[in-house]
């Protein structure tokens, strides 16, 4: 089964992804964070860097959009399969606030006939191929048999199913229940999202579902960047490896940004997920939330290395 790296804004850029093939690697394909088509039609050149094909080597990316408009997103395709993508992904599974109240990602399943408007002028006028991720409601899980039905008009590439709805964040369980259930009904190819932080979770979901075409991790894969490789038959993370690897992220995002203490901010981004790797990190964690200056988090990162890593 193949292994993908989930979007996740502010964590999976190319500073991410080329350290972690790397240092790593196991991901069959990474999912960029998504990129909104300007109204203007013309695109930003600092967003479009991120997607460079010469800045993203190795394992496959796929782009992903987030808009409402149908044919600013079609117009949006064609400029990416023009920089060499073939298959772009769409999101109508970003739960923010900021984002669903303009009606676009998980906004986006409110309204199943404005969805299917949107699908219906993106494949008109773009074609595919085109995978979809998605929420399985706003409200209720019941919702996603109208939102199945919208996707099964079209010749999906992938259907990419996180079973949260979209008010409940990243709060409480996946429902596992209503994926299983709405499994059967889906044409598509479908691909497994949520809450897998373990070789044994991937590898339980291989069992339980051996039909789908993937399983996609995210917040488990910053969490232990050794997650494919050890599911894999790998070794886990050693300490060598995440200081390495951790010490090429700090040096690639103060390159990106010109800035240590911009680097500093992004890193604690990928801590607050990776401190629980280390055994009785808690504290240190709390220090890193509250530094600001290089040698101070040179110092706590020195810390966390003095402490045992969880198996």
């Amino acid at each position: 089964m193949l292994y993908y790296a989930a979007p996740m804004e502010g964590l999976t850029d190319r500073v991410w992804r080329q350290a972690h093939q790397r240092w790593f690697g196991g991901a069959d394909r990474y999912y960029a964070p998504f990129l909104s088509p300007p109204e203007n039609r013309v695109p930003v050149k600092k967003k479009m860097a991120e997607l460079e094909r010469a800045a993203n080597p190795g394992a496959p990316v796929v782009p992903q959009l987030l808009g409402r408009d149908g044919s600013c997103a079609a117009w949006m395709v064609g400029v990416l399969r023009q920089m060499g993508y073939s298959e772009v992904n769409l999101n109508f599974g970003c739960p923010s606030g900021t984002v669903t109240a303009k009606g676009k990602g998980a906004g986006m399943l409110r309204d199943p006939d404005g969805l299917d408007r949107f699908l219906g002028t993106v494949f008109e006028e773009a074609g595919g191929p085109l995978s979809v991720k998605t929420r399985i409601g706003v409200e209720r899980a019941e919702e996603f048999a109208a939102i199945l039905a919208v996707y099964d008009r079209y010749p999906l590439a992938e259907l990419i199913v996180h079973p949260r709805v979209m008010r409940q964040l990243y709060r409480g369980s996946a429902d596992r229940g209503a994926f299983a259930a709405a499994l059967p009904c889906c044409r598509a190819p479908v691909c497994y999202n949520g809450d897998i932080a373990t070789p044994d979770e991937l590898h339980a979901l291989e069992g339980r579902w051996p039909a789908l075409s993937a399983l996609m991790a995210g917040r488990g894969l910053i969490a232990d960047p050794a997650l494919f490789r050890r599911a894999r038959g790998g070794p886990p993370a050693s300490k060598e490896e995440l200081q390495g690897y951790l010490a090429e992220l700090y040096a690639g995002y103060t390159a990106a940004f010109g800035s240590p203490r911009a680097a500093i901010s992004r890193m604690k981004a990928h801590w607050q997920l990776l401190a629980g790797r280390f055994a009785g990190g808690e504290g240190l964690l709390k220090q890193m939330r509250r530094l600001r200056e290089p040698w101070e988090y040179e110092v706590t990162v020195g810390q966390f290395f003095t402490l045992a890593l969880r198996p």
